[in-house]
């Protein structure tokens, strides 16, 4: 994504634009897999984002909708960039299936498997459910 759609994309979703909210949005916007906080601590260019930084940039493109959250197998938290056509600032939904490989450990948005309908006993509200589906990601499961 273009420089110019990062920081529109940022004003859509009522955010402030600055240089590490647009290195971390550039990040997603790239990645063909769900990142966790180290593997965006990893990849940003230098001179290095602090540790606190990336963790209220998660928390903000989180609560605004523009990321969500995945929890993996070790029960650690992976984001990925919400499908920006299905889900807005006003409009954040996000129940759809996660795709874990047994073996690279990458996390993919299933976003065509939508979560099952849940009736919960009145008075809970439902703010997300996670579905995750295991095996071979397309690239582990080729013949070597």
């Amino acid at each position: 994504m273009e420089a110019k759609k990062l920081s529109d994309t940022l004003t859509a979703f009522e955010l402030r634009i600055t240089k590490p909210r647009m290195d971390i949005l550039t990040l997603f916007a790239g990645a063909k897999s769900a990142l966790s906080h180290s593997d965006i601590e990893e990849n940003l260019s230098a001179p290095k984002t602090d540790r606190v930084t990336i963790y209220r940039t998660l928390k903000v493109f989180s609560e605004s909708g523009l990321i969500h959250k995945i929890a993996d197998k070790e029960f650690g938290i992976k984001y990925a960039l919400c499908d920006l056509n299905k889900c807005g600032h006003h409009n954040h939904r996000h129940n759809h299936a996660h795709f874990v490989c047994n073996q690279c450990g990458n996390t993919t948005c299933l976003a065509d498997v939508d979560g099952p309908r849940v009736d919960v006993p009145i008075g809970f509200k439902i703010d997300e459910i996670n579905i995750s589906v295991s095996g071979l990601c397309n690239v582990c499961a080729l013949p070597a």
